[in-house]
C-alpha cells in the first residue's frame, strides 16, 4: 500500500489573514530543509490566475507557492478554481479545466459532487512528496457553509492534518478572531495543534501578555508572533489588495490602471510597480488620470461588463484624447478594438458592444478556451526582438481589421515549433495590446516600455530571492522546531 505524506494544514479566522503568504513561506522551509513539499488548496476563488505546463489553469497564488517550494505547479495542488464573472456567477474551473458557470445557489447545491476531485488530487500528491501543506478558505466556522465545507476542516478531517489558526492582528479583535473561532468548531477542533498571529507592528516583546491569554484560554501553543513584512515581491490572490496598497513615489513616472471589475491578474503589473522611480496607482475615475504618462487596460473576466462600465464613467472620450501611451492586456486588449461579440453567452449573458476604437480590432467569443505557456519575441519599435516568457488565458479570438503591425510572435507550449502573431501596436508604438500575461516580468520588455516614456533607470538594487527573504521573516518569528514537528507526523 502506497504510503501517504503527512499533511500540515493552515487555516484563517477569515479572508485577506495571510494563510497564502505563510503556506508560501512554509514551503520555502520546508524545501530548504531537503523536504520534497508541494502546496495544496482544494478551492480557490480568484481572477488572479496562472498556467501549468500542461495548460491547466490554478489560482496565481498556488503558482507561487509552488515557486517557494522549488517545483512546478499542477493542477493537482488546485483541482478546484472559482472565478467570478459579477452578478453573483462564476466560472468553474475543475481539474484545470472550464466546467460549467454558476450562480452561488447553483454551485453550492453541486459542492458534494466536487468532494470525490478534491480527495483524488489531495492523494495524489500524497503519495508524490514528503509532505502537503494545505491552505482553507476565509474562515473554517461559517456555520452555513460547514455542511459542504469541501476545503477547511473537512480537508483536515481527511487527511488527518495536523492544522494551525491564524489571525491578523493588524485588522484588531485578535483575541475573538482566534479564540472565537475555537469556540465555533467541532470535534475538528481536537486537530488544531497551534496559533499564529499573523502582521504585528512594532516589539512583539510588548504582546507578551497577549500570548499568555491566548494560550491560557485556548489551551494551544501560539507557534509566532510575525511580525508585518512590506512588499514581499508576490502575487497576492485577491484584489482587495489594490485597496489598501498603491505604489505612491513622489516625483515618479506614474502609470494608471483602470480597476475594471472583476479585474483579473493584476499582478501583471507588479513589476513595473518595483521598479524605482515608478509610481503604479488603480483607479476608476476619469479625474484619476491627470499626470499620468500611461494608461493600462488589464485583464477581466467579464469583458462586456468592463466595456459598459467604461462608457458609463466616461472613459471613451477621456482616453481618445490621452496624450501618452495606453496599453491594453488580455481583457484589455479586446476592449482597445473597435468590436466585441459575445453570441453565445460565454461571459455572463453575452452581447455586442463597440469597442474604444483604438486599435483596428475585432473580437468573438467561442467555447475554446486557451490556456498556454508561450515564448516569442517583441516588435514594438521600443522593444525590438526582444524576448519574453508569458502565458495566455483567454477565451475570446481577436483579428485585426486592416493594416497593423503585430506586437510580437509567439511559440505556444506543446505546440508546432512556428511563430505566430499576438497583439497590435500602433505606428509609433504608443497605443498596443496582447494576449500575454507575464510580460511585465520580462526585463528587456518593461524596461524598453518605460523608456519610451521617459523613465531614468536607477541604480539597480540587489533584489534577491523573495521566497528566501520571505522565508527568513517567517523563521525568526516562528517555533520552526515544533512546527516541523507537526509536519513530520502530520
Amino acid at each position: 500500500m502506497t504510503r501517504l505524506a503527512p499533511v500540515l494544514m493552515i487555516v484563517g479566522t477569515a479572508s485577506s489573514v495571510g494563510k497564502s503568504t505563510l503556506v508560501t513561506a512554509l514551503c520555502r522551509i520546508a524545501a530548504r530543509r531537503g523536504l520534497r513539499v508541494a502546496p495544496f488548496k482544494a478551492q480557490n476563488m480568484s481572477n488572479n490566475a496562472a498556467v501549468t505546463a500542461d495548460g491547466g489553469e490554478i489560482a496565481r497564488s498556488i503558482a507561487v507557492q509552488a515557486e517557494a517550494a522549488r517545483i512546478a505547479p499542477t493542477v493537482q495542488m488546485n483541482p478546484i478554481l472559482l472565478k467570478p464573472e459579477g452578478s453573483r456567477r462564476s466560472q468553474i474551473i475543475v481539474e484545470g479545466r472550464p466546467w460549467r458557470t454558476l450562480d452561488a445557489l447553483d454551485y453550492w447545491q453541486r459542492k458534494d459532487l466536487l468532494w470525490e476531485v478534491v480527495t483524488r488530487n489531495l492523494d495524489g500528491l500524497r503519495a508524490s512528496y514528503d509532505l502537503v501543506i494545505a491552505e482553507g478558505a476565509g474562515s473554517p466556522v461559517e456555520l452555513n457553509l460547514k455542511p459542504r465545507d469541501i476545503v477547511n476542516m473537512r480537508v483536515a478531517s481527511y487527511a488527518g492534518a495536523a492544522t494551525l489558526l491564524v489571525g491578523d492582528i493588524d485588522t484588531g479583535g485578535i483575541f475573538a478572531q482566534l479564540l472565537g473561532t475555537l469556540m465555533l468548531l467541532d470535534d475538528e477542533r481536537a486537530l488544531v495543534q497551534g496559533l499564529i498571529v499573523n502582521r504585528f507592528r512594532g516589539d512583539p516583546a510588548l504582546f507578551a501578555d497577549g500570548v499568555g491569554i491566548l494560550e491560557s484560554r485556548s489551551r494551544l501553543p501560539v507557534l509566532g508572533v510575525i511580525p508585518w513584512l512590506d512588499d514581499m515581491g508576490l502575487a497576492e490572490e485577491d484584489a482587495v489588495v489594490l485597496e489598501r496598497t498603491q505604489s505612491s513615489r513622489a516625483g515618479a513616472l506614474t502609470i494608471a490602471v483602470i480597476h475594471l471589475p472583476t479585474i483579473s491578474n493584476f499582478d501583471d503589473f507588479d513589476p513595473l510597480a518595483r521598479e524605482p522611480g515608478v509610481r503604479l496607482r488603480y483607479v476608476e475615475h476619469v479625474t484619476e488620470l491627470a499626470g499620468a504618462a500611461a494608461v493600462i487596460l488589464p485583464g477581466v473576466k467579464h469583458t462586456l461588463a468592463a466595456r459598459r462600465w467604461l462608457r458609463e464613467r466616461g472613459f471613451d472620450g477621456t482616453l481618445a484624447a490621452f496624450p501618452g501611451a495606453i496599453v491594453g492586456i488580455c481583457g484589455g486588449y479586446q476592449l482597445l478594438g473597435q468590436r466585441i461579440s459575445d453570441p453565445l453567452a460565454i461571459e455572463g449573458h453575452g452581447g455586442d458592444e463597440a469597442g474604444l476604437g483604438l486599435l483596428p480590432l475585432a473580437t468573438i467569443f467561442g467555447p475554446t478556451k486557451r490556456t498556454v505557456q508561450v515564448a516569442g519575441l517583441c516588435h514594438a519599435p521600443w522593444a525590438t526582438n526582444a524576448p519574453f516568457t508569458g502565458y495566455e488565458i483567454h477565451a475570446g479570438q481577436t483579428l485585426v481589421q486592416g493594416a497593423a503591425a503585430p506586437f510580437a510572435t509567439i511559440t505556444r507550449q506543446g505546440g508546432e515549433a512556428c511563430a505566430l502573431p499576438d497583439g497590435y501596436h500602433s505606428p509609433d508604438g504608443r497605443v498596443w495590446g496582447c494576449y500575454l500575461h507575464g510580460l511585465f516580468a520580462n526585463e528587456a520588455v518593461r524596461q524598453g516600455w518605460l523608456r519610451s516614456l521617459g523613465w531614468q533607470p536607477a541604480a539597480p538594487a540587489t533584489p534577491g530571492d523573495p521566497y528566501e527573504r520571505l522565508a527568513d521573516h517567517v523563521e525568526t518569528a516562528l517555533d520552526t522546531a515544533r512546527v516541523m514537528a507537526l509536519c513530520e507526523r502530520g
